[in-house]
């Protein structure tokens, strides 16, 4: 049984950045989140794939622990295109193929029932309900979202908050879903939702954490060579769950999640984190307590 359940997408990618182009990279938010979080944990994934992604390209996810239990297949897969400019922190959409999402309904394998952590990846919010309705009892859930869901299904994002314990997201997100320009008065209100937590990242600069008793701001790693950004947000919200099922400690968790998105940010795709071990992690998570050490 995964100790992990994450919902979210299985995409390929069409990717361009000032530091180069990628074709058919395959990604997604639950690809990078499970991949993320089995540095720490065993995860499962509740998502849909195409028939035109071949299943040998899934492997290196059940090797690292990957269960793929929860991954139907049908149709063409979801594609994505993106570009990004100057500012490394915004990607432009050049298109979007929905695909088999298009009428994907998510079903919680009886395997995955009895797992303690959800992470609710980036996806539609109604989606998000219905997993999270599907857990016989869930200790701690945590759900991520964006601009595109906070724009047209507001009403299903803030349910969908309403039924988590820690919700993340990104400044502009923040601001956008809860009408305040001053991220302190944004978190303020995402409390008050009822939420134990709310992270919200803030790109290359870090991320800060709120709760009721609490503030916490951890750093964002210096990159000297920032290839791709695509899909840190994802690796942020995996990690983060992944290490705080095993440490319950919620700033360390927060320190390993911004360690395992810089390394996803320094590749196209998840090249880089295939790459790397848990002694690079270890090495990078003593640099970020050097970092805030005065």
């Amino acid at each position: 049984m995964p100790d992990i359940i994450i919902l979210g997408t299985i995409g390929i990618d069409r990717l361009k950045t000032p530091f180069g182009k990628a074709e058919n990279v395959l990604g997604g938010s639950a690809v990078y989140a499970a991949y993320a979080a089995s540095f720490f944990s065993k995860p499962g994934i509740i998502s849909v794939k195409g028939e035109d992604l071949e299943e040998k390209e899934l492997h290196f996810l059940k090797e690292k622990g990957v269960s793929l239990e929860g991954v139907k297949t049908k149709g063409k897969n979801f594609r994505w295109a993106g570009e990004y400019g100057k500012d490394m922190n915004e990607a432009k959409t050049i298109s979007t193929e929905i695909n088999s999402l298009a009428d994907f309904q998510p079903d919680t394998p009886e395997t995955y029932k009895n797992a303690k952590y959800l992470f609710m990846a980036n996806i539609d919010p109604e989606m998000q309900l219905k997993v999270m309705n599907s857990v016989k009892a869930p200790e701690l859930i945590v759900t991520d979202t964006m601009d595109y869901w906070i724009k047209n299904k507001k009403e299903k994002v803030m349910e969908a908050i309403s039924k988590s314990d820690i919700l993340i997201l990104n400044d502009q997100e923040a601001k956008a879903l809860f009408q305040e320009q001053n991220l302190v008065k944004a978190a303020k209100k995402a409390l008050q939702a009822g939420l134990k937590a709310v992270i919200i990242k803030k790109g290359e600069h870090g991320s800060l954490l709120f709760t009721k008793n609490e503030h916490f701001s951890c750093p964002g790693y210096p990159l000297e060579n920032a290839t791709d950004p695509t899909g840190c947000g994802d690796s942020f919200g995996g990690a983060f769950i992944g290490h705080y099922s095993k440490s319950r400690d919620i700033r360390k968790a927060i320190v390993y999640a911004s360690v395992i998105a810089s390394f996803n940010a320094e590749g196209f795709g998840l090249e880089n984190l295939k790459k790397i071990s848990h002694e690079d992690i270890e090495k990078r998570y003593k640099e970020m307590i050097a970092l805030r050490s005065f």
